[in-house]
């Protein structure tokens, strides 16, 4: 967050737009309307909006606690796939029962800001390495490995995954998260969720947002070929019904830099449609190939073909 903080401090007032065209886990967004900023964001992932909107819409503990009381529990549910590597019986029982609630919800389009919060702290808690996630010891965390995988570590550690109270872990979790979360922060947070403007697709097709509208950029795009979407989300995708194979195919996942500057160019050109006269764009990549490719240099030339000055 102190990298983003530190552009939008300097680059924009209170009232400004801020966007993240590669949303991730909603870090800039989230910085930015704690500052007062309003804002906007866009992932090909729907998992990312999980992940962020809940946090500008921040519920009370009491609220969470009581409706995680009133969710049932089938103790005989098993998911349909063997998920025994990872989870107790008992505590698959109580996952299955808490994605069928929300599920339901969905479907039903009743589900509020109290479910979208309990979703995003579950799907979060669902693998791990340590007492406060649903599974028995795996790695990495908030990833799946996949489950032959996990059987290997089983054997190695030999271990069995043991009982988890899903929904002590949820309220346990949900109290760390708002420790020290003032009034003023969450009331802050709610005005600028209530105008954010928050997308999923790709990065370069953003026709929901109007032209000249957007003070700041602040992102840092896909790599190279560095994630496996697929491999890694398996298990987040199963608990939010999200067919994961169809968002990797989404993904830019280039494995040359020609390849990957072909879609940034077009990300570029969208972002000058956006970004209002004397806006900024702040475009954060690393190296690549053991410091062989520096995305810096690429990036650039790019941008200023799209009409930015750097």
């Amino acid at each position: 967050p102190q990298h983003a903080h530190v552009f939008i401090e300097r680059l924009t007032a209170e009232g400004d737009t801020v966007y993240d065209p590669f949303l991730g886990r909603g870090t800039t967004i989230i910085e930015a309307a704690l500052m007062g900023r309003n804002v906007a964001g866009n992932d090909v992932n729907p998992l990312s909006l999980m992940l962020t909107r809940p946090r500008l819409f921040i519920p009370n503990l009491a609220d969470v606690q009581q409706r995680l009381s009133s969710i049932p529990i089938n103790p005989s549910l098993r998911a349909s796939s063997d998920l025994s590597m990872f989870f107790h019986p008992q505590t698959e029982a109580e996952i299955v029962s808490l994605r069928n609630y929300l599920d339901t919800r969905k479907q039903q389009e009743e589900e509020d800001e109290v479910d979208q919060w309990i979703r995003m702290v579950a799907t979060n808690r669902l693998t791990g390495h340590s007492t406060n996630f649903f599974s028995g010891y795996t790695f990495p965390p908030n990833q799946a490995v996949s489950a032959e995988r996990q059987k290997l570590i089983n054997i190695k550690r030999e271990q069995i995954p043991p009982y988890k109270n899903v929904k002590e872990i949820i309220l346990k979790k949900t109290k760390d998260l708002l420790k020290g979360i003032s009034e003023k922060e969450r009331s802050t947070l709610m005005e600028s969720g209530s105008k954010a403007l928050l997308l999923t697709g790709a990065a370069h097709a953003t026709a929901t947002i109007a032209a000249n509208s957007v003070a700041l950029t602040v992102t840092s795009p896909p790599f190279l070929d560095v994630v496996q979407y697929s491999d890694d989300n398996w298990l987040r995708c199963w608990f939010n019904g999200i067919d994961a194979e169809a968002v990797a195919a989404g993904i830019t996942m280039s494995k040359k830099v020609e390849d990957w500057s072909l879609v940034m160019q077009q990300v570029f050109h969208e972002l000058y449609r956006i970004t209002q006269p004397g806006g900024h764009v702040a475009f954060e990549v690393g190296e690549e190939k053991n410091g062989k490719i520096k995305l810096d240099e690429v990036v650039v030339p790019l941008g200023m073909a799209a009409g930015f000055t750097c």
